[in-house]
């Protein structure tokens, strides 16, 4: 994980980025992180951001905070009363209050970098019942989280591992575990099924027009494109691609013009 200094850990040039995209269930457009000068304004919830095909239930929706120097997209996705967060990278105990009566169950990393794990020490202290989840290749690295950055809290021990086909549920929806090592070792990919179907959550490992960086401890250039050879054979190509830092794409698109799946 860089330091501020040096960029993001991601590869992405977030210059380009704009502001926040709008949270779940509505109630999230009012909560930018104001430490970061970024109002969320809307996207508003899951399946608005579906168009291409993903979700099938109007009833799930998927938000998303802004969090941390990094600008880390920290997702909610929301089924019934169920919701789980995907890389809490800041902001823990202020995503928790933005839960209302929503039961958190899970707590996912997609992969063990400080503004990806950086919140779920507060988050898990505030909302002690969900389960905090991530690859155990990456475990080590999570944990170390404070040493990248002052302001990311290390990773607290998580209450189990992510392996591939492991499949998390949460109302209606179920996500499939897809290993995707490159960016980091234990880099995962949630392969959206049920009323999730279309939504792939992919962390750092693409991006639109872009994929992780591999310059730093634990990357390999050679892991990440076979890894990015699965998303791109294996998935729908509808899906849509929700990353760890950036804007939605599609798998489609990103086939067509992304230089990282390209053969």
């Amino acid at each position: 994980m860089a330091n501020q200094n040096e960029g993001c850990s991601c590869g992405h040039n977030h210059e380009e980025e704009h502001g926040g995209h709008g949270g779940c269930c509505g109630h999230h457009g009012e909560h930018g992180h104001g430490e970061h000068g970024h109002g969320e304004h809307g996207h508003g919830g899951c399946c608005g951001h579906h168009g291409h095909g993903g979700c099938h239930h109007a009833k799930d929706q998927i938000g998303v905070f802004k969090v941390g120097p990094l600008e880390t997209n920290c997702y909610i996705y929301v089924s019934g009363n169920e919701c789980m967060i995907i890389d809490a990278g800041a902001s823990g105990a202020e995503i928790a209050t933005q839960l209302l009566n929503l039961e958190l169950k899970y707590i996912v990393a997609t992969h063990g970098h400080a503004d990806h794990v950086g919140g779920v020490k507060a988050l898990k202290l505030a909302v002690p019942g969900a389960q905090y989840l991530i690859n155990e290749a990456d475990n080590e690295l999570a944990q170390r989280a404070h040493n990248s950055n002052e302001i990311y809290d290390d990773a607290p021990e998580p209450d189990g591992f992510l392996h591939e086909g492991d499949v998390l549920s949460v109302g209606t929806a179920q996500f499939k575990i897809m290993e995707t090592p490159g960016h980091t070792p234990g880099g995962i990919v949630l392969v959206g099924e049920g009323t999730a179907t279309g939504a792939v959550f992919v962390g750092d490992t693409l991006f639109q027009g872009s994929a992780g960086r591999t310059d730093l401890p634990g990357g390999n250039f050679e892991t990440l494109k076979a890894s990015l050879n699965r998303i791109k054979t294996e998935l729908d190509p509808t899906s849509i691609i929700l990353s760890g830092h950036g804007n939605q794409t599609s798998l489609e698109a990103e086939i067509a013009t992304n230089p990282f799946l390209q053969d």
